[in-house]
């Protein structure tokens, strides 16, 4: 049998083992949290697409063992056709977990209908933003739906073939002069297969940056794919320079798209080496 540490990782029972055994991929690490005189302003996470193969237990369990305290839920983990008993049943496992269940999506809106639901949704589950693509002629009743609930909505960049919202530009341009709750989810993989730089996109509209995916590509074209954090073309510690630099204080949670069936060696990685960069540059 051939032992690589994916192997090894695997058969140790990665993503089953319970959340009270040792972490092994946690090691001695304690997660940042954005604590004032650590020199970091904001706090790691987990886009729960990344776990999209598996179940919410086994999602929960995997960003314990990664010392990840914060959790956006896309909906097959929480799907947004569940009755309120069970949005509020599912967001206590992730909180009774020592999880901060931050925020829902990638949420796709299409009617108003679409819109209202989201933000019961969200608000059901004590959720703080929504990681939204909705069609634009509705961004004037997200905006309402933002003053009314005091929940941000941070609109999604997908890259090349993405009419909506291509790039981060794309999506400010569009909700500027709007309520400062409605804001960005910037893509840093989507930003540069669309040939931008994600540390000046980022940086540019730092001030209605609301939430962050964080990954990195094997190129900078539309072709690119995800890889682990570090192999590919993305300047991660530039971008987590720039980010401390302005001083960003919510979340940047890893979107792991690559080994959707065994996405947990990859992902350790690459917040391994997040991990590394922040403790080298701070």
């Amino acid at each position: 049998m051939h032992f690589s540490r994916r192997n090894f990782l695997r058969l140790s029972g990665a993503g089953l083992i319970s959340t009270q055994a040792p972490s092994v991929l946690a090691g001695n690490y304690a997660p940042y949290r954005g604590i004032p005189g650590t020199g970091i302003p904001f706090k790691l996470g987990i886009a729960s697409y990344t776990f999209r193969q598996f179940s919410l237990e086994e999602t929960i369990t995997m960003t314990n063992r990664l010392a990840i305290k914060n959790l956006c839920l896309k909906s097959m983990h929480m799907p947004l056709t569940s009755t309120p008993d069970e949005i509020r049943g599912m967001a206590a496992k992730v909180r009774e977990a020592g999880i901060d269940l931050y925020g829902a999506g990638v949420v796709y809106m299409k009617t108003i209908e679409e819109v209202d639901h989201a933000f019961t949704y969200a608000g059901i589950a004590g959720m703080k933003v929504i990681v939204g693509v909705p069609e634009h002629d509705l961004l004037e009743h997200c905006n309402k739906k933002v003053k009314e609930t005091g929940i941000n909505l941070a609109i999604h960049n997908h890259g090349p073939g993405d009419d909506r919202y291509p790039s981060p530009e794309s999506a400010y341009q569009r909700i500027k002069n709007m309520d400062p709750g409605m804001g960005l989810c910037v893509d840093i993989g989507h930003t540069v297969r669309i040939g931008l730089d994600p540390v000046k996109e980022t940086a540019r509209f730092i001030d209605r940056v609301l939430d962050i995916h964080v990954k990195d590509v094997d190129k900078a074209e539309e072709t690119g794919n995800t890889c682990e954090i570090g192999h590919g073309v993305i300047d991660i510690p530039g971008f987590l320079k720039m980010l401390i630099k302005e001083n960003y204080n919510k979340i940047v949670s890893f979107e792991y798209e690559k080994d959707s069936k065994d996405p947990l060696a990859g992902l350790a990685e690459s917040v391994g080496y997040v991990r590394g960069v922040l403790r080298m540059i701070t």
